[in-house]
């Protein structure tokens, strides 16, 4: 079960020493091209270097991570993606801060209570407590469904316990960033659960260092894919590559918008997978402030639900959390259309946005100490187009689609395709170690190393 923070990355120390190289690299060889920096590409750049085979990443933005993305801007930094190594009990990311001696903290040391407030105003009590046990009979309603069709997440609210359907909004909305009747339930019921684990100093800055050594050529987006000769044709923004095999890490959400075209186009079995998932729309500001704390201790978490609610239904909740690890910043999460609006609307009106509606709970001392604000903004994102891959209703089998590799050369792997692991920067890793896996066998039985 995806816990109530989100995903993240890193940039990368030397972009000089990994960035754009030019048109020199036209027409030169490799075995695997890696399409995408992100933790899936990361992941499997590593494993095919142990392996001993010629990877390249290449990477569209100017920095590493991908959804991975520690930002510092404010001078204190926050999780503007990932915020939890998930399933911290099998997942690659704790080998990697291990590895580095990184420090890690069990999530459920940080805690520091929460409220829930309607327009600014604190809910009456009875129904605070109300809310509070609905998420457990939610929960506990979802798993009665048992072997019932794959419809949505309110659907299924609806038929088994009608008075819930209010939690399933909260609920999918800020833990998945989008709206339950967008939501698979099976796809949902098959999610990992586990111990969750954080990163004090940064995810972003784990997967800076994790990039060290590896073959990343940055601010060069793949543009066109060829499978129609012996050598997979990669056209990039500084000259075409041949590789024997290739990883496509990219959102589905870039995918949809046919940002990558495919030669032959890719298999109807293929589409329909892609197709079948959406992207979330999990949103944060970030608010700093200078000098006055509003009697919040770290952790502490505010629950708002403005003016655009439709009947209870929480359509643009807000969660502030305050002061994470100790710093002067106030982290908003909101999710589904509404942030898609205001991300659409650009950061400075998303953060006057937050901005006023925590200044409606605390008061005018909210803006005398404002000192900044940040939005990650993913739905907006042309290089993410949402914040992780969501299962619609009726594509619960859309995953595990997207597996299979087209013409036995070209692999999609992230966090849409990452079985019970899905929609976690875990799950890309351990996809991005599969696809690699996979392609070596392949190659084993070709009998040849290189082109």
């Amino acid at each position: 079960m995806i816990t109530r923070r989100a995903f993240s990355a890193g940039t990368v120390a030397a972009p000089a020493v990994l960035g754009l190289n030019g048109r020199a690299e036209a027409q030169s060889s490799i075995d695997i091209a890696i399409i995408g920096a992100g933790a899936a590409g990361l992941m499997a750049g590593h494993r095919a270097r142990e392996k001993g085979f010629k990877a390249r990443i290449f990477e569209a933005r100017s920095r590493v991570g991908g959804r991975i993305f520690t930002d510092d801007s404010l001078g204190a930094g926050y999780e503007a993606g990932a915020f939890y190594i998930h399933f911290a009990e099998r997942n690659p990311w704790r080998e990697v801060a291990e590895a580095q001696k990184v420090p890690l903290v069990d999530d459920n040391t940080l805690w520091g209570g929460f409220n829930v407030f309607r327009e600014g105003k604190p809910i009456p009590p009875e129904e605070r407590s109300r809310r509070r046990g609905a998420f457990g009979q939610l929960s506990a309603a979802v798993e009665q469904q048992g072997g019932g069709g794959d419809f949505s997440f309110e659907e299924a609210a609806r038929r088994l316990a009608p008075d819930l359907v209010e939690a399933a909004q909260s609920l999918t909305l800020l833990s998945l960033g989008e709206d339950p009747d967008k939501v698979s339930i099976r796809d949902y019921q098959q999610l990992d659960s586990g111990d969750d684990l954080v990163v004090p100093s940064g995810y972003g800055h784990l997967a800076e260092r994790y990039a060290q050594g590896l073959d990343i050529r940055l601010n060069t987006p793949v543009t066109a894919i060829d499978a129609r000769a012996d050598a997979l044709r990669i056209t990039t923004a500084a000259g075409d590559v041949l590789a024997r095999a290739v990883i496509v890490t990219v959102p589905v959400g870039v995918l949809q918008r046919e940002a990558i075209r495919f030669a032959p186009a890719l298999p109807p079995a293929t589409l329909g997978a892609i197709n079948g998932l959406g992207m979330g729309a999990l949103t944060k500001v970030a608010l700093k402030f200078d000098g006055n704390r509003f009697g919040q201790s770290p952790w502490t978490q505010f629950f708002d639900q403005g003016g655009a609610a439709d009947k209870g239904r929480p359509d643009d909740l807000v969660n502030f959390e305050f002061w994470p690890f100790d710093r002067n910043i106030v982290v908003a999460m909101f999710g589904g259309n509404y942030a898609r609006a205001l991300a659409a609307k650009g950061e400075r009106a998303a953060v006057e946005t937050i901005l006023a509606r925590l200044a409606a709970i605390i008061g005018p001392d909210v803006r005398k100490a404002f000192g900044g604000g940040r939005l990650a903004g993913w739905s907006a994102d042309p290089f993410a187009a949402g914040s992780y891959s969501i299962a619609r209703p009726g594509e619960a089998a859309a995953r595990a689609a997207l597996e299979a590799p087209v013409h036995g050369r070209i692999y999609f792997a992230g966090e849409a395709n990452a079985g019970s692991a899905s929609m976690t920067a875990g799950g890309a890793s351990l996809a991005g170690r599969r696809a690699v896996d996979e392609i070596i066998r392949g190659f084993a039985a070709g009998g040849r190393k290189g082109i």
